[in-house]
């Protein structure tokens, strides 16, 4: 691998720190988000959380959890590590 090449791959490497260091700020949100929304449901009485309310919260709590996952195994990936490598 040449210089040139080398550096390329040092900005991607950079821009990709970048992105993981938002998404890692976005997942905090959403887990905020989540947590508000599950104590939302909680504080529910039992006749709502068993109609379209409750069931409206749950779904986003379901999605809110999903998200978070996605975001999780992206940051996991391991793409800074392989990026490494190329640059050897």
């Amino acid at each position: 691998m040449n210089k040139v090449r080398r550096e390329a791959i040092a900005v991607q490497a950079a821009l990709i720190d970048n992105i993981i260091n938002q998404l890692a700020d976005i997942r905090s949100e959403l887990e905020s988000l989540r947590e508000e929304e599950q104590e939302y449901f909680d504080n529910m009485p039992e006749s709502f959380q068993s109609g379209d309310k409750g069931t409206t919260a749950e779904y986003a709590i379901a999605a809110l959890d999903m998200a978070i996952e996605h975001i999780e195994s992206f940051e996991s990936s391991g793409i800074e590590s392989e990026l490494g490598t190329a640059q050897e």
